[in-house]
């Protein structure tokens, strides 16, 4: 579910490029953003959260969307763009980092808190000896 909503966050801010470049370019580089995110997502779940997998996950999943596009392009419209190829791995290789960021803050949060858990366990025990 944070993945989902990190990916909406991603989504919204991407907006503002809609003036800066050309319209099919931000199409692909927010259709890179959310197969990346379920990308890293499944990757995550599957290697348990091991950071280098995660990111993987979105790059790849992005190529493989990115080059089911252009394959359709290439067959509907005998049109293959390698930039629009590009803008969807883009995409991808955003969220993955974006949600490689936020996941690392979270485990760190959750080690810290761990190793204030394992602290109070051990002066617990050693002060019921004394």
């Amino acid at each position: 579910m944070k993945t989902v909503v990190i990916g909406i966050i991603f989504f919204l801010c991407t907006l503002p490029l809609f003036g800066q470049l050309e319209q099919d370019k931000v199409k692909h580089f927010t259709a890179g953003a959310l197969s990346g995110a379920i990308g890293a997502d499944i990757a995550d779940g599957f290697s348990g959260g091991n950071r280098y997998w995660r990111i993987a996950g979105a790059v790849t999943s992005s190529l493989l969307a990115g080059l089911a596009k252009e394959a359709y392009d290439d067959y509907k419209y005998k049109g293959w763009d390698n930039r629009d190829l590009a803008a969807t791995v883009l995409g991808g290789v955003s969220i993955g980092i974006t949600i490689d960021i936020f996941s690392e803050k979270k485990h760190r949060k959750e080690k810290e808190m761990m190793v204030e858990i394992i602290e109070e366990n051990m002066t617990f025990g050693k002060r019921d000896m004394d």
